[in-house]
């Protein structure tokens, strides 16, 4: 019988299936042993990530089994003419494709648990996340392909040279793409602002910064309107993050001119009481007027208080200088305003004129006597 089937497994087709066969045990055997004694190992350990990796790897080495069980195969039926290069080809791009689909799913999970895990001065946080994401994947791909055109037996080189030149030229033509590209990279990486902060550009635009992608960044102002701002605008720009800090609070000045000889004294306390019982306007720290110079009209003081969040600016600063024009008004302290006061301290002496010289008078003679009119005799 053993005789018999040795002969029997001299058969290609036979000899083939054999393999096939064991190819399948095999790759059961596998599983078994992932899920009996791998998965039973890692869950001894205090973090999960083992876990996950272990359980994103189980298939792809099942699969793998059975792809080198078909290579096999293929490999003795190849002398028959059966298979050829382009069934191995077929093999390797599957095997290819299957463990970039893992390599996906592994560098995505090893991104996230340590991102997390990232102390303030680590590279990798949660908010450049993203950035590692697309170069893991686009490395990724690239490898994927690479070993794919391998596999078909492609000549990769001149397509690398070609691909350099075709770099260059798309360089040229989207320079400001590529511009908006970089930028988008370096603030992903510096993180200057984060999703949700308060930000003000040079030229007065301020609003909450909505979304950060490579091409631009997404602001809502206080309008509610969203304007799309280029990355390369923003990286040469002077960016004001209000939202930066251990908080959100933000002081706001209130800028007070009173008149020359007020009572600096009552005018602070009267500032002092504006803020008191005002909502959005912190305790802590307590509000302070500071006499910050001579003025050319008056008295110029600034009354401080901090408030929440830097989006309640524009809503504090309203009520603040209401209760300011009126606590004044009140106290009956003046505010001064543009004007000019002009003071006469007396008019000088009147100039004497000049008596005015006597004008020649035109002698034309005495006056000649008027003709009477000649008598019209009759006739």
């Amino acid at each position: 019988m053993p005789q018999a089937l040795l002969e029997l497994l001299e058969v290609p087709p036979v000899r083939a299936a054999a393999v096939l066969l064991g190819a399948f045990l095999g790759a059961f055997l596998v599983e078994l042993f992932f899920r009996g004694v791998v998965q039973i190992l890692v869950r001894k350990t205090k973090t999960d990530l083992d876990d996950q990796i272990v359980a994103i790897l189980r298939r792809p080495v099942f699969i793998t089994v059975l792809l080198v069980g078909f290579h096999w195969s293929a490999g003795i039926l190849d002398g028959e003419g059966r298979f050829g290069h382009i069934g191995d080809a077929a093999l390797e791009t599957i095997a290819v494709i299957v463990w970039t689909r893992a390599a996906f799913r592994i560098a995505t999970l090893l991104l996230h648990h340590f991102s997390r895990r990232a102390g303030d001065g680590a590279f990798l946080q949660p908010r450049t996340l993203p950035l590692f994401d697309m170069f893991a994947k686009l490395l990724l791909v690239g490898g994927a392909t690479y070993f794919a055109l391998l596999a078909w037996k492609v000549d990769v080189t001149g397509w690398l040279a070609s691909a350099g030149i075709v770099g260059i030229a798309v360089g040229f033509a989207a320079k400001d793409s590529l511009a908006n590209l970089f930028a988008g990279i370096f603030i992903l990486a510096d993180a200057p602002y984060k999703i949700g902060d308060m930000i003000k550009f040079d030229d007065g635009l301020r609003g909450r910064v909505t979304d950060i992608g490579l091409r631009s960044t997404r602001i809502l102002t206080r309008d509610n309107i969203e304007i799309n701002v280029p990355n390369s605008i923003i990286g040469n720009s002077k960016v004001v993050n209000e939202s930066a800090g251990p908080t959100e609070k933000e002081r706001v000045s209130v800028k007070v001119s009173v008149a020359i000889g007020s009572d600096i004294d009552l005018v602070r306390a009267v500032l002092l009481e504006c803020p008191k019982g005002q909502p959005h306007i912190c305790d802590e720290p307590a509000p302070t007027v500071v006499f910050t110079s001579f003025g050319r009209s008056g008295l110029e003081l600034s009354l401080l208080v901090w408030i929440h969040q830097p989006g309640l600016l524009e809503e504090v600063l309203d009520n603040l200088n209401c209760r300011v024009y009126k606590a004044l008004t009140a106290a009956n302290i003046e505010i001064p305003y543009s004007k000019h006061d002009v003071y006469i301290k007396g008019l000088p002496e009147p100039f004497p004129l000049p008596a005015p010289e006597p004008r020649p008078s035109l002698a034309l003679g005495p006056p000649r006597p008027l003709l009477a009119p000649e008598p019209v005799s009759p006739g």
